[in-house]
């Protein structure tokens, strides 16, 4: 058993994490912005290609012989290019053998091993999928399970709210070509979704 295993399999479902997310904003919706001082969806998407590309080489040394950004920067071919940059990413770094996530590297201005490395970028992308769902709830949309119930999975765990994935699996993401694949969601229920105890207002 490979000691950081743990990192690599975290890897593996954040990729689907932050996929399944970008495949519940419109089309229509790509560009807008909320504040003149945050990012579009299309802006997190480049950003999102862009940092992890510039980590994983820079940092870690890990190429994977792919553009940058899809050819083109619509929802679609975003899906396309992260899924398969990911994967690849994921690939590589499970060929390497544990003393290589223990050497350090350069991390910005400091010294940090890769391991080190690898779990803040996890947490940069859950920062950025957390930007992406506050504008969803902004737009009015439901929101799929991340890491646990939402309100439309059946709001807190003590009322009996479950997790409800979009997608079981990358594969069935990019399946669903036109996405149509939406399990129903439960909505909130009667209880209130915070633990502030407050009823849900519309």
């Amino acid at each position: 058993m490979h000691p950081f295993d743990h990192i690599l399999d975290t890897w593996e479902t954040e990729r689907l994490k932050t996929l399944a997310l970008w495949s519940q904003i419109p089309d229509h919706d790509l560009d807008h912005r909320p504040e003149p001082r945050a990012r579009t969806p299309r802006e997190h998407m480049i950003h999102q290609c862009q940092s992890e590309d510039g980590w994983l080489k820079g940092m870690l040394g890990i190429d994977v012989g792919l553009p940058v950004l899809p050819d083109s920067t619509e929802r679609r071919p975003f899906l396309e290019h992260y899924a398969l940059a990911s994967e690849r990413r994921l690939t590589a770094l499970r060929a390497r053998g544990p003393s290589w996530f223990l050497e350090e590297v350069d991390f910005f201005e400091a010294r940090r091993t890769r391991a080190w490395v690898l779990v803040r970028r996890l947490t940069h992308n859950a920062h950025h999928r957390g930007q992406l769902q506050a504008l969803l709830r902004q737009r009015g949309e439901a929101l799929y399970s991340t890491y646990g119930p939402t309100a439309d999975t059946g709001g807190l765990p003590r009322s009996g709210a479950g997790v409800v994935y979009r997608y079981a699996d990358v594969e069935a993401l990019l399946a669903d070509r036109d996405g149509e694949q939406r399990p129903p969601l439960p909505g909130p229920g009667p209880e209130p979704v915070t633990e502030r105890g407050e009823p849900l207002r519309p």
